[in-house]
């Protein structure tokens, strides 16, 4: 039981999980013409001693924000959306009936630029989902469709190393708050449209609590 039918209408990856492999990732071809993005608050990337493996890995995980939060800012938006329909409806018949025609459309209109994502993208992806929502991208699945659904559509994505589980945890997990870093920088410089998290997230509390980690562990 293939994932997409069912992430495709929380506008997650596609079955283009299983043929693409990092080797072989676009960005990895434009690592000439990405531009760095100068973090002064971040001690891990800082100044113009980094090494240029690390370089190549930043620039690459900028692109790969800079291409999928647009998705995760239209799961929410959609989320929402969905939600107030569904609220006026009131038979089951009625809204599985608006389900329905909600699903048919958003596969239609997202489904082709999901299939063109790579695996880490959508390992990035399923956490920004989850930073925009508050719900893991498993448990939005499961409230729409089903647990059992959901139990096999984790079980797919996890073999091509995509757990609907994760969540989106810049406090603890160093990539996401590389990634939190990106997105506010991002935000301010007006190359992606901010949209409120809603876990709750304090930048100047994380990046201070970050450059406490790192002085401590040199």
């Amino acid at each position: 039981m293939k994932p997409i039918k069912y992430i495709a209408f929380l506008l997650l990856m596609s079955n283009a999980l299983s043929a693409q492999v990092d080797k072989n990732d676009e960005y990895l071809q434009d690592i000439d013409t990405m531009k760095v993005v100068q973090l002064p608050e971040v001690l891990i990337y800082r100044g113009d001693d980094i090494d240029e493996e690390s370089k190549k890995n930043f620039l690459i995980l900028q692109r790969r924000i800079q291409r999928v939060y647009p998705f995760a800012k239209a799961t929410s938006e959609r989320l929402v959306s969905l939600n107030k329909g569904m609220a006026k409806l009131k038979t089951n018949k009625e809204k599985k009936k608006y389900f329905k025609i909600v699903e048919e459309y958003l596969e239609k209109e997202f489904e082709g630029k999901l299939k063109q994502l790579s695996r880490k993208d959508g390992q990035i992806l399923v956490k920004l989902i989850h930073r925009q929502t508050g719900s893991t991208t498993y448990d939005l699945i499961k409230e729409q469709k089903s647990g059992w659904k959901a139990f096999w559509a984790n079980k797919t994505a996890r073999v091509f190393s995509i757990n609907l589980k994760t969540e989106y945890s810049p406090y603890n997990v160093p990539e996401d708050f590389l990634i939190e870093s990106i997105l506010v920088k991002a935000f301010q410089e007006g190359r992606l449209p901010k949209q409120a998290p809603a876990i709750d997230i304090n930048y100047e509390q994380l990046s201070k609590s970050w450059n406490q980690k790192l002085a401590k562990s040199k």
